[in-house]
């Protein structure tokens, strides 16, 4: 059982990680803290861009500017320590000529190059090791919910977002849409982007809204990347897709294969995959089985006669629904935020 302390401190560094969304991908989040004997912060950080410092390195060097000395302190990760060469060096080397004498790490790394390997060279340089609890590793897991997809099924964690009425109508018959739900609601849509790697949406979707679909409405160090599919190359050449900041992609003809894409997108480091779809290209993710999560806006208003969320084949029996279980229901302003993910 961790103590009031360490449990203060575990939680402190998951704060610590969710300041790296949108900043360190397609790295994982990482907080991490040191502390003394009796549970006082020596240093803390959390992971920069790609290429820069990881947690591990900004905690000892925040350490150093305080004046601490970290030999024999207690070192909270969220994620294990790295103990490969990627664009920096094994983080688990950096705590262990630190001199640190215990660490705690929320949940093991899911990277094969990792996988437990840096918690045994930690180990095996006499350094104490734990993991945390399973509240607070079930949490680091699920900060890093794209990575730990990336990782175990080389592909993105894609999560659907739609804006609803009441009846389930996503836009007017001729496609209108602005504004179906209120401000609080469209800011806290851009906060799930910020989490993307990359947002996509189809070509009618462009043509109908022409979005920019970048993050604006939240403070962000980078843009996810933008893709748009478009099966008949009908992009036009000024739509605001394509314009800064950030960068988009079209995927043009013959290009009709969702799960190779996710994998395309997977190899290319994209943890979360967000889509901001009509209801053609979002039945087609659900018909396809690629939804992890559902993330639906819902305002208290009745539009009858509309567009649906998603475009999907006509059930035989009621008893083959798909299923969703709810993990969140949240109102936010005067709509209501819905999370689910297939049961």
């Amino acid at each position: 059982m961790n103590s009031p302390a360490i449990a203060a401190a575990l939680r402190r560094a998951l704060s610590l990680a969710e300041q790296a969304i949108g900043l360190s991908d397609p790295n994982p989040r990482v907080g991490c803290v040191i502390v003394d004997a009796n549970g006082n912060e020596l240093g803390a950080g959390h992971t920069q861009a790609a290429g820069l410092a990881h947690a591990e390195v900004m905690a000892l060097r925040d350490a150093a500017a305080r004046g601490h000395d970290v030999r024999r302190a207690t070192a909270i990760v969220t994620l294990e320590p790295c103990s490969h060469h990627g664009r920096t060096p094994p983080c688990c080397d950096a705590l262990i000529n630190a001199g640190i004498g215990r660490v705690i790490s929320a949940v093991k790394d899911p990277n094969p190059q990792v996988a437990g390997q840096g918690l045994a060279r930690l180990a095996a340089a006499g350094i104490q090791v734990e993991l945390a609890d399973p509240a607070t590793a079930e949490a680091a897991r699920e900060l890093n919910i794209g990575f730990f997809s990336r990782m175990q099924r080389g592909r993105p964690f894609v999560r659907l977002k739609s804006a609803i009425s009441l009846d389930g109508r996503t836009a007017m018959p001729d496609g209108r849409s602005q504004w179906i739900t209120g401000e609080a609601a469209r800011a806290d849509g851009h906060a799930w982007r910020k989490r993307a790697g990359a947002i996509l949406t189809g070509i009618g979707t462009v043509l109908a809204d022409d979005p920019r679909l970048d993050v604006r409405l939240a403070v962000t160090a980078r843009q996810p990347l933008r893709i748009v599919l478009d099966p008949q190359g009908r992009m036009p050449a000024q739509a605001r897709i394509l314009q800064a900041p950030g960068e988009a992609r079209v995927i043009g003809p013959g290009r009709a294969d969702l799960a190779a894409l996710l994998a395309e997108l997977g190899a290319q480091g994209i943890n979360e995959l967000h889509v901001e779809a009509g209801p053609t290209l979002s039945g087609a993710f659900l018909e396809a089985g690629l939804v992890d999560e559902l993330l639906i806006y819902q305002a208290p208003m009745l539009i009858g006669e509309g567009r649906p969320l998603a475009a999907l084949a006509a059930l035989a029996r009621l008893e083959d629904a798909r299923r969703w279980r709810l993990i969140e229901a949240q109102a936010i302003g005067q709509d209501l935020r819905l999370r689910l993910r297939p049961t």
